[in-house]
């Protein structure tokens, strides 16, 4: 019997990780080394953020950020980095102040760190988005990839266990996504298969008691695993849906990541069974899971509405990638949707 030759490529960024509870301070003042800094964070993060940093000389803090990044709010920041000469920017937060620093990143080429208080995994790709007229665009670039990550699970404490569990259900999402998205490859599958492990690690236990530092740690080292894996692999279905639930619909990231997930996997499982077996034990598994953390379960419940369902299927029948292991069709989609929008047991 003769193998197949194992062939691929495969991209590795360049990125400092420094991960350690009670850690951030110090981290942060190693990183600064006496730059122009603008620290980005929204207004529940920058308590947070002056709290940490008060011993470091900041230029400029700024908290208008908003989810899904919508491109005046991204003008807005680039405005306040010129006027100020920033040289450095540093990110507290989820994914909304990260992908803000990352459109003045991508237009300006100022240095980035991030500190991160959520399992959104955006620090850790080179991946950027943003929202104009109800449609998000997504790309990718060095210029908005973080030289340098921070983790310290004693910033994630006090996000709410919902949150939490939704954040942590959309890093479990990069995994999947990395399984077949247009550049998969096997040592994506093997960090994805490693953040899987992780993440429904420290699900329960952080579900069972939020502030287990042990737990969070779990959540933060499989969402960083999970993000390097989905940048090298790219964006599959399950995130070209729900990009576009997000910025046609501005339904909130991570429920709306929860609540797809698992309609995407039991929609290929049958076509991708071994894979997704490997990662997290299928879609039987994930539901386990999912029951188990009380993860959300219904697009409806975060807004969304049935007069919505032809326009997604619209743009995602040009979305989709065709490495995806199933064909989409309209119909298919359809019926996708429709079980998600009312939290249905999902189907292959």
């Amino acid at each position: 019997m003769t193998a197949t030759p194992l062939t691929f490529r495969h991209d590795t960024l360049g990125q400092r990780v420094l991960f350690g509870a009670n850690q951030a301070a110090e981290h942060v003042a190693a990183e600064i080394n006496g730059r122009k800094v603008m620290v980005v964070a929204s207004p529940r993060e920058m308590r947070r953020a002056r709290e940490l940093f008060a011993d470091l000389k900041i230029a400029v803090w700024h908290e208008d950020v908003a989810m899904h990044v919508p491109v005046e709010v991204a003008d807005r920041a680039r405005g306040v980095a010129k006027q100020h000469d920033i040289d450095l920017l540093v990110a507290v937060g989820g994914g909304s102040a990260v992908g803000t620093a990352k459109a003045v990143a991508l237009s300006t080429g100022i240095e980035l760190i991030a500190v991160p208080t959520t399992y959104a995994g955006s620090e850790a790709t080179d991946v950027w988005g943003m929202t104009e007229q109800g449609r998000k665009t997504t790309g990718q670039d060095p210029r908005v990839l973080p030289t340098a990550v921070i983790y310290d699970s004693t910033l994630t404490v006090s996000l709410p266990v919902d949150l939490s569990v939704a954040s942590g259900l959309n890093a479990l999402a990069h995994c999947v996504d990395s399984l077949w998205a247009p550049r998969a490859d096997p040592i994506n599958a093997a960090l994805a298969t490693e953040g899987a492990r992780a993440l429904t690690t420290g699900l329960p236990r952080v579900h069972d008691n939020p502030v287990d530092l042990g737990g969070r740690d779990q959540l933060l080292y499989g969402a960083y695993l999970a993000a390097v894996a989905f940048a090298s692999a790219g964006a599959g279905m399950h995130h070209k849906i729900c990009h576009i639930l997000g910025g046609t619909f501005n339904l909130p990231h991570a429920p709306t990541h929860a609540i797809v997930l698992p309609y995407v996997v039991a929609f290929n499982e049958p076509a991708a069974a071994e894979r997704l077996g490997v990662a997290f034990g299928g879609l039987a598994g994930l539901q386990e899971l999912r029951k188990r953390i009380d993860a959300p379960r219904a697009l409806r419940d975060v807004g969304f509405t049935a007069a919505g369902i032809p326009e997604v299927v619209r743009q995602a029948l040009d979305a989709v990638p065709a490495s995806n292991p199933r064909p989409v069709t309209a119909d298919n989609l359809t019926e996708l949707l429709t079980r998600a929008l009312v939290g249905a047991e999902p189907a292959g």
